[in-house]
């Protein structure tokens, strides 16, 4: 969408929910991107002798769905602000789901603010990645 203006949003709107199956191929794509090799995103062998059950996806790749799914809401060029908690690891084949919904509205030094506030979770609920987002919306009255 990304259209958006200040008027368009009320306390309590949700952004369309954006899902994900992650796969090992994401992870491994992410890994060549972004330059981080650790072995525990990527190795079955070391990620079990390190104590996990399986290899697991990158925090930064989940802050990036979640990510994608507020700019493709309220556009690439509102974004101000994007904070986030880690708050549980994800393991392939899991099926990832945004939410993202309007938390306050305020204006401020003439700027029209929206604070989003955004989780990323599988489907059984369990949140992978928390916090919050602020978009500086346009405004119809100018």
């Amino acid at each position: 969408m990304g259209d958006l203006t200040y008027e368009d949003v009320n306390v309590g709107d949700e952004a369309p929910v954006k899902r994900h199956k992650l796969t090992r191929t994401d992870m491994v794509r992410y890994a060549g991107a972004s330059g981080d090799y650790m072995p525990m995103h990527h190795d079955e062998i070391f990620a079990k002798a390190i104590g996990q059950p399986s290899v697991f996806g990158h925090g930064m790749l989940s802050m990036g769905i979640l990510g994608a799914a507020i700019t493709d809401w309220v556009g690439k060029t509102s974004l101000a602000s994007f904070r986030v908690r880690f708050t549980s690891q994800t393991w392939p084949d899991e099926e990832l789901a945004t939410s993202v919904a309007v938390k306050a509205k305020s204006e401020e030094d003439g700027r029209h603010l929206v604070v989003l506030d955004c989780r990323l979770a599988n489907a059984e609920g369990d949140v992978k990645v928390s916090g919050e987002a602020t978009a500086v919306l346009p405004s119809r009255a100018g």
